[in-house]
């Protein structure tokens, strides 16, 4: 019995909750369908069947051996290590697997972050985020070689545009042949994407120029080019739907059947078993939305803004509060810390903060102006007082510190270009609000910048009233095996109404956590994650 659903009104209520046992329904013309206790063979015109359906049935069975977890679920990188180190480790104890969100985290703390993973996760599945920069290529070298140093054998690519050196050398630097001839790789991409012509690159192998520069740097070998001419760049590519951060709004209805039917067509020449899985992201917040995502053939689904109001969260107490309260419609779209120049937007939280507008209003002087000295006193003034509370000319010495230090090039670029340095201020503003929001800066909270999609409102309004609203409650091992479980009771009830039952949709609210406990075994060392120790097989 579900103790959420404090009155069951009929017994087939229960049946259907009951994931470890099969249904069977029976009706009469005019009637209610209710669930029998006597088995039969086939269904007729007026019984109906549907077998137990547990959380670690959903999706690929290939993507749960490769990987090494139990459910078919992942929780996606949130950069300034909002996804943490104990977020990470949460989700592998819990059957599942996430990744670090090291985008933004200085090269110690992402180390720290991979000894940790090394040191108490040994057998499970765990990875890092590699975020394309395109004004830090540099950094993006120097993570992929910390990455193979330090054996990271999963990376989840994002805000990629084009292929780089750097991901290719990570992914060609993983293969070999088997003694049987097989290709292994060993370092996995999972890459996330909301546009066809970059999950193109993604489909095909890496090109022949990059590999070729790489051997003539001596960082790959001969073989290693060879091989990656025959694999696709990515294990896994993540349709990114309407989600937090960076985004392109695409509804997930629409994203996923093109991404699906375009690696249909790029890899037609390959086995199944060899094409690149494709998972969903991007409102994936309820059992209803992860159990449309199966319906449609992911292979995984991917949880992102609902983790960082979870209590492992790099997030803090303040901003998870601010998060519990919103609403699908409480999130707006703001201008880009990392893109700035280029106007890339990314989804905030609305409610609660004036994040969006103030940024909206420096992104709109930097429009307009040449540079600093040419904004009006009256504008200039006014963003002195309520956006930065202090001169700019005191912005632009912290903002000299910082890169002197972490980016010397920007310095030099912007004593030659003006307009560069008014947009390295403005940065120092949409920079530092996000990590006002993970410290809980309370005198800054009308600032702070929490990356959120309508997802988050979504799960809010889906655990109203029960266990799971308040933020102190919320575990990211119980709430992502919560969606998988509500997900297979939506499952069964649209077996059994596909066979004829006029049963109405379940009211399908969050199990208890014994309940859960007693569906899913979390992996054990030496278990399923032996399989990702070898490599897959593509």
């Amino acid at each position: 019995m579900n103790p959420a659903i404090s009155n069951p009104e009929t017994a087939m209520d229960l049946a259907l909750l009951a994931l470890g046992k099969p249904v069977f329904v029976q009706w009469e013309a005019g009637a209610s369908a209710r669930s029998v206790s006597k088995p039969f063979l086939f269904p007729t015109p007026d019984h109906a069947f549907a077998p137990a359906y547990l959380p670690q049935q959903l999706g690929d069975p290939h993507f749960r051996a490769d990987h090494g977890v139990q459910l078919a679920l992942v929780s996606g990188a949130m950069a300034n290590g909002i996804a943490s180190v104990d977020l990470v480790l949460a989700m592998a104890r819990s059957g599942m697997s996430g990744y670090f969100g090291a985008a933004g985290c200085s090269m110690d703390r992402v180390v720290q972050a991979i000894d940790r993973f090394s040191r108490e996760i040994p057998e499970h599945p765990w990875g890092v985020n590699l975020i394309h920069s395109p004004a830090e290529t540099d950094r993006e070298e120097a993570m992929v070689d910390l990455f193979l140093k330090r054996r990271v054998r999963r990376v989840e690519a994002s805000a990629f545009l084009d292929l780089t050196p750097a991901i290719v050398h990570y992914r060609a630097c993983g293969l070999l042949r088997n003694s049987e001839g097989a290709i292994i790789a060993h370092n996995r991409v999972m890459a996330k994407v909301s546009r066809g012509e970059v999950a193109t690159k993604f489909f095909h192998p890496a090109p022949k120029a990059i590999l070729d520069r790489l051997v003539a740097q001596g960082k790959i070998s001969a073989e290693q080019a060879n091989l990656a001419t025959q694999v696709p760049m990515a294990d896994d590519l993540t349709a990114e739907a309407d989600s937090g951060g960076h985004t392109d709004n695409r509804p997930l209805v629409g994203l996923f059947p093109s991404l699906l039917s375009l690696r249909d067509r790029v890899q037609a020449h390959l086995a199944p078993r060899e094409r690149t899985r494709i998972g969903a992201a991007g409102g994936i917040a309820t059992p209803h939305s992860v159990a449309a995502a199966f319906a449609m053939g992911a292979a995984y689904v991917v949880s992102g803004s609902i983790n960082q109001a979870c209590v492992e969260s790099g997030s803090s107490d303040l901003a998870r509060r601010m998060l519990c309260q919103a609403d699908p419609a409480d999130v707006i779209m703001a201008p880009a810390a990392d893109m700035f120049e280029m106007g890339i937007k990314l989804q905030v939280l609305k409610r609660g903060t004036l994040f969006a507008p103030r940024a909206q209003k420096l992104y709109d002087l930097y429009r307009h102006y040449p540079d600093l000295e040419s904004i009006p006193s009256v504008e200039r003034e006014a963003i002195e007082a309520k956006i930065f509370r202090a001169p700019l000319t005191q912005i632009w010495e912290e903002t000299l510190a910082f890169f002197t230090k972490r980016d010397p090039a920007q310095v030099e670029r912007a004593e030659r270009d003006p307009k560069h340095k008014m947009a390295l201020v403005f940065r120092w503003y949409l920079g530092l609000a996000s990590r006002w929001a993970n410290a809980g800066l309370a005198e800054r909270q009308a600032d702070f910048q929490i990356w959120a999609g309508p997802a988050m409102g979504a799960f809010n309004a889906w655990v109203k009233g029960s266990h799971l609203e308040a933020p102190e409650s919320r575990h990211v091992g119980e709430i992502n095996q919560q969606l998988m479980a509500g997900a297979c009771v939506l499952a069964r009830w649209r077996m059994l109404t596909i066979q004829g039952a006029p049963l109405d949709m379940p009211l399908v609210l969050p199990f208890d956590p014994e309940i859960l406990r007693g569906w899913i075994q979390t992996a054990a060392p030496g278990g399923p994650s032996a399989a990702f120790a070898i490599g897959r097989t593509v």
